[in-house]
């Protein structure tokens, strides 16, 4: 095709978004319907092509690269929160149990000659 190399990646998703209405048409004759596929194939392979070409700028990757990490980051804080939520829902047996535990440990240490 001497289109495809002039082809940006809006000018194929119009040409789909069309193959798309003309197929649903109850005019598009089986034939026709077939020959629109194989051109949406080959728009879709263009449209990989083009996807995979694709570089972003410094500027552009740095400005990703922060999205994601605040995103990330954003997914941590809540980890942690809901760490911290079962951590302080500990019952008053348990949290018995660990001050005795320490108060045991600490008599111990204190029991040690200086």
């Amino acid at each position: 095709m001497s289109n495809r190399a002039s082809r940006s990646f809006d000018d194929i998703t119009e040409r789909l978004d069309e193959i798309v209405s003309s197929v649903r048409s109850k005019d598009t004759s089986l034939e026709r319907s077939l020959d629109l596929f194989d051109e949406a194939i080959s728009l879709g392979s263009e449209a990989v092509e083009l996807v995979d070409q694709f570089e972003l700028s410094p500027r552009e990757a740095d400005l990703l690269i922060a999205k994601e990490d605040a995103s990330t980051g954003n997914e941590q804080l809540s980890e942690t929160d809901s760490q911290l939520t079962e951590t302080d829902t500990l019952s008053s047996s348990d949290a018995a149990e660990e001050a005795q535990k320490t108060s045991h440990v600490a008599s111990q240490a204190t029991d040690l000659p200086a």
